[in-house]
């Protein structure tokens, strides 16, 4: 049963492993419907899981994740004999996302794009006061919250810029991945000393009790005035009045923010408390800095693989350990 209306425009891709399988292509159906058909699902594949429909699914055997995040699966609620997989492929079209954002803040394009559409032609030809660009390999800092697979591949790609490239981690003491070159590993515990030595600092550590509201007012007094912070982990990573305050105040130079504090609702865009919008110094998107069409079509293909594996009764990977 597949709930999820992203991944259903891979239904091809979904259903290669070529098994006798029955598909309920279910995203478009009623929530009621959604409820009474899980009752009868062996795989759920699914971006969230409410924990009514968790309960539901009590003869799952698998609860396949679309995504990486698994924060909206209600765990809990799940059989016990319930497995649960992600599926990843996101690392490639976010490195490239924070490197254009990076690009985007340090030559102030959303404000210069701005200022031409409105007659304004600015350049250190026409204004002594224009800044000159930076470049960044011009010994520019990357500074990493969190190098798993996203912080990982950003640090790759921003040292084959010629960036400087450094991160905390929960294990500072881990092996980092080949062809990936840092020239500092901390603990998160040693978080202010990255902060004081970054010129863009970028979140990429998942959401959880320990990760909520971890970048805050402190933390946005240790980082440069010209630092910039860029956040494609979890809005609630970020506390969000400390985030403001300090763009608003030019405690920070400037954030690209691509996950936010909740959902459109009510029409309220960009889903957030605060009127970020009105800030000139952020990039602003939608959480779609994954959203490469290479990275549903792998993630479909990871599904239907863990799918024939369950038929067959092998071991499934990406399983996530519920603990």
């Amino acid at each position: 049963m597949v709930t999820d209306p992203i991944i259903s425009r891979f239904e091809d891709q979904l259903k290669h492993d070529g098994g006798t399988h029955h598909w309920d292509m279910a995203a478009a159906w009623t929530p009621h419907r959604q409820l009474d058909a899980l009752a009868s699902a062996d795989v759920v594949v699914c971006s969230a899981l409410s924990p009514a429909q968790a309960a539901a699914a009590s003869g799952a055997e698998l609860v396949h994740v679309t995504g990486a995040g698994y924060d909206r699966i209600s765990l809990a609620e799940l059989a016990p004999g319930t497995m649960v997989a992600n599926t990843f492929h996101h690392a490639r079209p976010i490195a490239e996302h924070v490197l254009m954002v990076t690009l985007m803040l340090s030559r102030n394009v959303v404000v210069s794009d701005h200022a031409v559409r409105g007659g304004t032609w600015r350049t250190i030809a026409t204004d002594p006061e224009a800044p000159f660009h930076p470049t960044l390999g011009g010994g520019m800092t990357m500074g990493l919250v969190g190098l798993g697979s996203i912080g990982t591949e950003v640090a790759r790609v921003a040292g084959l810029l010629g960036m400087d490239v450094r991160a905390v981690r929960r294990n500072p003491d881990a092996r980092v991945a080949e062809g990936v070159e840092l020239s500092w590993v901390g603990g998160i515990h040693q978080l202010p000393e990255l902060l004081a030595a970054s010129d863009v600092v970028v979140v990429t550590v998942p959401l959880d009790s320990s990760t909520k509201g971890m970048i805050g007012a402190p933390e946005f007094a240790a980082m440069k005035p010209t630092a910039f912070l860029i956040n494609v982990a979890r809005g609630p990573v970020v506390d969000q009045r400390a985030l403001f305050d300090a763009l608003q105040s030019r405690r920070i130079a400037g954030a690209g923010i691509d996950v936010w504090w909740g959902s459109p609702a009510d029409g309220v865009v960009p889903p957030a408390e605060l009127p970020f919008g009105t800030l000139p110094n952020t990039v602003l998107t939608p959480h779609h800095s994954g959203h490469a069409r290479i990275t549903f079509e792998r993630r479909a293909a990871d599904i239907a693989s863990n799918i024939r594996r369950l038929a067959e009764g092998r071991e499934l990977f990406n399983v996530v350990p519920r603990v």
